[in-house]
């Protein structure tokens, strides 16, 4: 809520009265956002828990395929706040150059195109 201005703000109030559902569902959106930004391995665990025990009350079926993937998951979710690095670099890289492959289709010269993946790397 907290990018939203003074007219959504009151528009998503309203429709959060509304549907007890909804208010549920954003509740547990929101407390799922307090998970992820977690700012170390106690306070993640120590939201997810918490997490959980929301989804578990609020009782929104929507959430249960989410809570059976997250604790199939967990391990590895959790690893993510003692490690600061991902493979989110390397994962765009790979889509340009998959991008560029598409625009480029047709190139017969490997040393152009490498050439091509190079400087559009380097801007």
């Amino acid at each position: 809520m907290k990018n939203l201005n003074d007219e959504e703000l009151q528009a998503v109030e309203v429709m959060l009265k509304i549907s007890p559902k909804l208010s549920d569902a954003y509740m547990l959106k929101e407390k799922f956002y307090e998970f992820v930004d977690s700012p170390n391995l106690e306070k993640a665990k120590e939201n997810l828990k918490a997490w959980y025990l929301f989804v578990a009350t609020c009782n929104v079926p929507e959430f249960d395929e989410c809570v059976k993937t997250i604790n199939n998951w967990e391990k590895y979710i959790l690893n993510s706040f003692t490690c600061p690095y991902t493979n989110g670099y390397t994962e765009g890289v790979n889509n340009k150059i998959k991008v560029l492959k598409r625009n480029a289709y047709g190139v017969r010269n490997f040393k152009r195109f490498r050439n091509r993946i190079l400087h559009m790397m380097s801007c």
